[in-house]
């Protein structure tokens, strides 16, 4: 029974199944993945969407708080507006009292006059000389007259001008009553609260209240208090807000003003959790494909070196034994001719000993010129090899190319080339070897006339027993690419394929 065709196509096979494997693996993580991501993208969007609502229950809030506001200054212009009829009427009463002589009807006035309990009034001559007062916060005694500080605090609305006695004009004076100033103040204090309270009521969320220029800030929350006075910082963080969420626009005692708000810390962080998510299990994955992947490296490798080992352990003792028949037939009537190719042959079988128990060990580079190293690797191979196949080398064998090598490994490399080349061949064909020296590197490629390698094949033919070839271990081009990157810090791949027209393998290695 031939066991290396029972072995054979099992190798040849498992990289069909390890591709297979992958595909099923990959699909599988994928569908994991996009569960995954579907799951969490659903929860962020139901978090989301209950943190819109809290964001819009806060909203419709603070415009019913508005609103309330509103209402208060609404009240307090109605009762500015009644205080104002009444200092009219105190104003007409005044000036009727002097022209009435009847009792009833001047008992009527005097006791209007006297119900104004509130209102702050001062009469005044043309002059600015005080007549009379009432419920003012001053003595009129030492104040004979409107001094400037006076006539401003009672100008902030226009004097009612009295005919008082035939031309003779007065004019009255007058402000917020004591009730309506102190009211006054309870409504500012009430817009101060509300705006504080918008801020605080924010809890994390920034927030950013402008009057209608939407320049000016009124009041903030959440914020970098040592740029709240910087323009640009502020007109930034303005636009950014309203990009992602429309400002509330309100109006208190009047005046409009918007507020501005971001999302929360906890729906940003929501928004961005399944990139990151998806982010940590790809990095996951990478970092397990990389740790298995040197894992199974690392075994291979082990695997390589005793299996070379042990290989050339064992030729040792046939070698030793074909090394005295030689010796044996020297000293019979042999041909010279045929004893020296059986000394080619022993010292190559040598050669490959020596190649097998340097696997795994310092590669002890030399300098070498690698235009004489490829053409003794073409002399030995090319009496060995079908006449039909032509051999070609670029440059002559009198250049010299010098870098640093491993003789034994790299004839070893240049040997798996050119066999595999004479078999895509099929025996017949052309072999072109060129060899380049450029500035840093030092090119060797090395072109057949054969079948050609399919682009999906060209990065497998690398991997330890894959093989196009009914006989054949799948080992040759495997070895190379080893021989090349790890013993030569150098690379080996395929520098181009044409199907039926042939492929060239490109050596590239360090000057």
């Amino acid at each position: 029974m031939n066991i290396r065709k029972l072995i054979k196509p099992r190798v040849t096979n498992i990289y069909q199944q390890k591709k297979t494997w992958k595909r099923w693996l990959f699909f599988a993580a994928l569908v994991i993945v996009g569960v995954s991501l579907w799951y969490t993208n659903s929860l962020v969007k139901n978090i989301a969407r209950d943190e819109r609502s809290k964001i819009t229950t806060w909203a419709n809030a603070i415009q019913q708080r508005a609103n309330l506001v509103n209402y208060t200054g609404q009240f307090f212009d109605r009762l500015r507006v009644e205080e104002r009829k009444r200092v009219e009427l105190l104003a007409e009463t005044t000036v009727r009292i002097p022209k009435t002589e009847d009792d009833e009807a001047l008992g009527i006035y005097l006791k209007i006059v006297e119900s104004n309990t509130t209102i702050p009034v001062i009469l005044a001559n043309a002059k600015g000389e005080i007549d009379q007062v009432k419920n003012v916060d001053f003595d009129p005694d030492t104040v004979p007259e409107l001094t400037p500080a006076l006539l401003k605090e009672y100008s902030v609305y226009p004097p009612i001008v009295l005919d008082y006695y035939h031309g003779n004009l007065i004019y009255l004076y007058y402000k917020d009553s004591h009730l309506f100033s102190e009211l006054k103040v309870v409504l500012d204090d009430l817009v101060q609260s509300f705006f504080r309270e918008v801020v605080n009521n924010s809890a994390s969320v920034p927030v950013i209240i402008t009057d209608s220029t939407r320049r000016e800030v009124v009041a903030w929350g959440k914020l970098d208090s040592t740029r709240v006075n910087d323009p640009a910082y502020i007109k930034a963080t303005v636009d950014a807000m309203a990009s992602n969420n429309e400002p509330i626009a309100i109006n208190i005692t009047g005046s409009k003003h918007y507020i501005y708000y971001e999302d929360s810390f906890l729906l940003t962080q929501l928004r961005f959790f399944p990139y990151i998510q998806l982010a940590i299990i790809s990095i996951f994955l990478l970092i397990s494909y990389l740790l298995f992947s040197i894992a199974r490296r690392s075994e291979q490798n082990q695997v390589w070196v005793g299996l070379a080992k042990e290989t050339a352990h064992q030729l040792g003792t046939p070698l030793s034994s074909m090394m005295a028949w030689v010796e044996y037939l020297k000293t019979k009537d042999v041909g010279s001719e045929t004893i020296d190719e059986l000394q080619k042959d022993v010292n190559r079988l040598n050669t490959i000993t020596e190649r097998f128990s340097k696997i795994g060990s310092a590669a002890n580079l030399k300098t070498e010129n690698v235009v004489e190293v490829v053409y003794n690797s073409i002399d030995y191979l090319r009496k060995r090899t079908s006449n039909k196949v032509i051999f070609t080398i670029n440059p002559p064998r009198t250049s010299v190319i010098l870098t640093m090598l491993n003789y034994q490994l790299f004839d070893w490399v240049i040997e798996n080339l050119v066999k595999n080349a004479v078999d895509a061949m099929a025996g017949q064909g052309s072999i072109i070897i060129d060899i380049l020296d450029e500035e840093k590197f030092v090119y060797v490629d090395v072109a057949d006339t054969g079948k050609g390698i399919p682009k999906k094949m060209q990065r497998t033919i690398f991997n330890p027993g894959f093989t196009s070839k009914q006989r054949g271990w799948g080992l040759g081009l495997s070895l190379a690419q080893r021989i090349i990157r790890e013993n030569h810090d150098g690379k080996i791949f395929v520098k181009s394929s044409i199907p039926g027209k042939g492929t060239t393998f490109r050596i590239m290695l360090r000057k």
